[in-house]
């Protein structure tokens, strides 16, 4: 729901600068004049108890409704909340440029850039209760709920928007051979935003999704979604959208993530829709940093956060990194030895386990390709440097290691330690690179550890991996949880500039209607080039409309 008090508080000032009442009859008028233009008829206005309530909202003091039939004032805090977003105005509320809705809303990623762009929130949701108490604190509604209660087929009982942002989940459709239209993503969420579409259409649809949703796994998905999108009347590419913060220069809101997603922007054209083959992707992936480096330690900032016990490495994984590093070192001497100055370590995954010599490799019948490869190349490593690596392995208790810390993948070039390397102690091995970005974040326990630092990735660091800014706040829970919810969730940068990309590339379809325009302006035309200028504003407006509606839930 849109929030109401800070609306009616604009809507009031315009209407009586001096006295800020407003006449019931003036409000009739505006409830009647936005019903039309909204395309329905008002109820009947010979009440006015229609127009009150008891919806708890946040209370504005000295603001309050005259209702001249009864020479009582009602506080704003009672209107009905049904009537929310006719009743303010014909589109938004004075201030904002358009409406949105947060479908698998988060903890607000999407609702950070859009609320960036000057919209207003009339509709979100989001089922875990962890994520919906997060995006509450911060954008001053829950989004906790059901989007299949919400949007199925009984009923829309969702209001009327300008944009749709769904980071919806991949699930397959069904594959009956024949083309059943939205029958055919029955029983999948898209299904549930589809329906949704088809009830409202708004302007632009905002949709994405990991990158495999555009590979050859799901290409009948893809497929569908496409199809579906054109027979609804939307202008959508076929081409996929495959975009990354890591990207873009920190001016324009990149990060120092590698995370790749897929967008998928549609604009409501239904004259055209079907014509669309040609469209081309918003946004190219390709970087726009030209030769510039990214460098962690400044460009995010590393540093700067609270010690805590879940950033310290225990006594074995520095064990680990200890017994590697010494491996390191030691081979880059040990092969700028035997191949010069242009030498360079293994780029294939080492392990310790496979280290045989060559004359006596025997590889079972039926091995991989793959796995026969790297089975070879880890030998003949051996082999050739056999002396070098006995006298590590006698040094070190790696043997006795899990089986996942027998292996390094070194993805780190020229560095000339493990120690200052970017880590991750993933299930497959140790992978190192260069502290210039970091590997997309992901809901599972990956946490980068930090060599410089010798530290895990502090939850807030990740906040700001995902262009959060440090004002957003996760309330105390669990760092677990905060990690979790961070890689379950968008790129503000990224969805920044896609949004900018696709609404410049349809300018010509958005200047045919007024909602269009009013998009294209708060997008392209009034927006500055990072939403990092305007975003802990805007999450400070929504930590004060949290505030209050708290505040007033206590005087209940």
């Amino acid at each position: 729901m849109m929030n109401l008090t800070w609306a009616a508080t604009a809507e009031l000032r315009g209407l009586s600068r001096v006295s800020r009442q407003v006449s019931i009859e003036e409000v009739a008028a505006r409830f009647k004049r936005n019903c039309r233009r909204a395309g329905s008829d008002p109820p009947g206005m010979g009440s006015t108890a229609w127009l009150f309530g008891d919806a708890p909202l946040a209370p504005v003091a000295a603001v309050r409704w005259t209702a001249l039939s009864t020479g009582s004032a009602v506080p704003l805090a009672h209107m009905r909340s049904s009537w929310q977003a006719v009743l303010m105005g014909a589109h938004v509320s004075a201030g904002r440029s358009f409406r949105y809705i947060d479908l698998f809303a988060g903890i607000g990623g999407f609702a950070a850039a859009l609320e960036a762009f000057g919209g207003e929130c009339v509709y979100s949701v989001e089922i875990d209760p962890a994520a919906a108490a997060v995006y509450e604190r911060n954008w001053g509604h829950s989004p906790l709920g059901d989007i299949t209660k919400d949007a199925n087929d009984e009923v829309v009982s969702i209001p009327p928007h300008d944009l749709l942002a769904a980071g919806f989940p991949c699930q397959p459709f069904s594959k009956s051979g024949a083309q059943r239209g939205m029958e055919e993503t029955r029983g999948t969420l898209f299904w549930n935003i589809l329906r949704i579409i088809h009830e409202h259409r708004p302007t632009v649809v905002l949709l994405e999704n990991v990158r495999n949703l555009a590979g050859p796994r799901h290409g009948h998905e893809w497929d569908v979604i496409i199809r579906e999108l054109r027979d609804a009347g939307y202008r959508v590419s076929a081409k996929p959208t495959v975009f990354s913060p890591h990207l873009l220069p920190i001016e324009r809101g990149g990060r120092p993530q590698v995370r790749e997603r897929v967008f998928i922007t549609a604009t409501y054209d239904p004259d055209s829709a079907c014509e669309a083959d040609g469209v081309p992707a918003v946004i190219e992936n390709i970087s726009q940093r030209g030769d510039e480096e990214w460098l962690l330690t400044t460009d995010l900032p590393l540093g700067d956060v609270e010690a805590a016990p879940d950033l310290e490495l225990s006594a074995a994984e520095t064990q680990w990194i200890d017994a590697w590093n010494d491996f390191v070192e030691l081979m880059w001497a040990e092969v700028r030895r035997t191949d010069g100055d242009g030498a360079r370590l293994p780029g294939f995954p080492i392990w310790v386990d496979a280290w045989v010599d060559a004359a006596s490799l025997e590889i079972p019948e039926g091995t991989p390709r793959w796995k026969e490869n790297f089975l070879r190349k880890n030998a003949e490593f051996y082999t050739k440097h056999r002396v070098a690596l006995d006298a590590w392995l006698n040094n070190w208790p790696v043997k006795e290691f899990p089986p996942s810390r027998r292996k390094l993948e070194w993805q780190a070039q020229q560095t000339p330690r493990l120690w200052d390397c970017a880590m991750q102690l993933r299930p497959s091995g140790i992978r190192a690179k260069r502290m210039t970005h970091l590997p997309a974040l992901v809901a599972i326990t990956q946490t980068s550890v930090l060599g410089p630092l010798r530290r895990r990735l502090a939850w807030r660091e990740a906040a700001r991996l995902q262009g959060l800014p440090d004002n957003f706040d996760f309330g105390g829970q669990p760092a677990a949880q905060t990690y979790k919810q961070l890689g379950n969730g968008v790129s503000v940068g990224a969805v920044w500039n896609v949004l900018r990309a696709h609404a410049e590339r349809d300018k010509a379809i958005l200047e045919r209607s007024e909602t269009g325009r009013a998009l294209y302006r708060a997008i392209v035309t009034d927006a500055p080039k990072t939403p990092d200028d305007r975003l802990e504003m805007v999450v400070a407006a929504g930590q004060r409309r949290y505030r209050e509606q708290a505040a007033h839930k206590r005087l209940l």
